[in-house]
């Protein structure tokens, strides 16, 4: 029987979760404790891991879509299963396993609390060695340091097979671990040089890394490895250093409330997936306010060309896309004419045909406004680069629940900051002021981009 897969709730605050990336696609195979999906809560990106054996049969959400906690997002079973061609909606075997989870955790002390979590999630982390729960336990077992095992999974995860495999090929008691050995045949060091700071004089990585630092300063430049920039990541750095060296940017960042945002958002989705199958997300309701407040303030609309103010008619906003070793710019066109079915529609297809690099000429050209919208990772605010000849662009940082006063009382709140950076030449402080703080309005009463 196929078994769900559904949005875990990981406190007791969470309600929904943000997708960001799935690990597996329709079809792979799929083994306990192997990472299968990439979530965003209120406050940490988790890696959620799988509970059952099988294939994946189906995944009912994409990347950027929130959903509710113990809704079903996919099934895992036998390849011939037949599964709903739809998400049934709350799951049924989550809410027991979110009760029970949540009742022995109140019961365990701090540390036994970090271990269940464990293996359910794995928090993402750049100082600790990334590695599946059961992966923890076989090393934590066999006395393992998981430093020192190099992982065959995603980004580097340490699976079961690769603790195993360490303590199968007798280098726990070797002179030097496997992951620093392996480092060292990559750059050429010799090892017999080195004094092991690890575990009774084992040579570890740190010991490897401070070696290569040492290469690098004996060593001349020519030595190390080099690129030279082509393609559209020269493009890149040309417009980049020419937007940055000949317009006096100036940024300006203001922090909105998101929460009639969010109910608008679960209002209009069953409306729009019926009517698009598609699923609207916060970026184009973003797009929409830009769209609306851009026709009010032609000077952020504007261009500068020539020593020219150019007053654009139309505003056609241009959306950042991150693609293989670089950013493209599609454009939607007239956005101020559109309602927010269409808008998905759009923007869904275009950042689509982005990142399989199918856009056509036209679609990246014509622009009167950027949106850089960085909400997927961890940013709250950044300064972004004017896209010229554009006067304005808008950097969009991620939503985040925060205490805010309102009405003299302290609430909890779905906070995102926008920062805005604006061509000094072309606008001053206060119009481009203005303009942030109409489309703050906007965002916090977005039931005006209905009428």
């Amino acid at each position: 029987m196929a078994k769900e897969i559904f949005m875990p709730k990981l406190s007791s605050t969470m309600e929904t979760g943000t997708l960001l990336e799935w690990f597996k696609e329709e079809g792979d195979r799929v083994e306990i404790g192997e990472p299968l999906f990439e979530i965003l809560t209120d406050k940490i990106n988790i890696e959620v891991e799988a509970y059952d054996d099988g294939v994946l049969l189906k995944k009912y959400f994409d990347t950027d879509d929130q959903i509710p906690v113990n809704h079903v997002i996919g099934y895992i079973g036998q390849a011939d299963e037949q599964v709903p061609e739809e998400s049934p909606g709350e799951s049924g075997e989550s809410n027991e396993s979110n009760e029970s989870s949540e009742q022995s955790v109140q019961e365990e002390t701090e540390t036994e609390k970090d271990e269940k979590r464990l293996v359910a999630t794995s928090v993402i982390s750049s100082t600790k060695p990334r590695a599946t729960p059961a992966a923890k336990r076989i090393a934590k077992t066999k006395q393992v340091d998981l430093t020192n095992v190099a992982g065959s999974g995603p980004n580097g995860r340490v699976h079961v097979k690769d603790v195993n495999q360490y303590v199968e090929e007798g280098q726990v008691h070797s002179k030097i671990t496997p992951l620093a050995n392996k480092i060292a045949q990559q750059e050429n060091i010799d090892v017999t040089t080195i004094s092991g700071s690890g575990l009774n004089g084992k040579i570890v990585k740190q010991d490897i890394s401070t070696a290569i630092q040492e290469k690098g300063i004996k060593e001349s430049d020519s030595s190390k490895k080099r690129r030279k920039i082509g393609g559209m990541r020269k493009i890149i750095s040309d417009r980049m250093s020419q937007s940055a060296f000949t317009a006096p940017h100036v940024t300006l960042t203001s922090e909105v409330d998101m929460t009639k945002v969010k109910e608008l958002r679960t209002q209009l989705l069953p409306i729009i997936e019926k009517q698009t199958s598609l699923r609207l997300s916060y970026t184009e309701v973003i797009i929409k306010a830009v769209g609306l407040v851009l026709s009010r303030f032609p000077a952020v609309n504007a261009s500068f060309i020539d020593d020219e103010i150019i007053y654009n008619d139309t505003v056609h906003i241009g959306l950042a896309v991150a693609v293989p070793d670089g950013l493209m710019v599609p454009v939607l066109k007239d956005v101020n004419q559109k309602g927010l079915a269409d808008l998905t529609m759009e923007a869904k297809d275009i950042g689509k045909r982005a990142r399989e690099q199918k856009l056509l000429p036209d679609q990246l050209k014509g622009s009167t406004f950027t949106i850089s919208n960085l909400g997927m990772y961890a940013i709250d605010v950044f300064t972004p680069i004017i896209n010229q000849p554009e006067t304005a662009i808008l950097g969009v940082g991620r939503m985040l629940e925060k205490p805010v006063v309102v009405n003299d009382n302290i609430k909890i709140r779905p906070m995102m900051t926008l920062s805005m950076s604006f061509d000094h030449r072309v606008i001053d402080g206060a119009p481009a002021a203005e303009f942030l703080t109409e489309l703050k309005r906007v965002l916090e009463n977005p039931f005006e981009l209905l009428v």
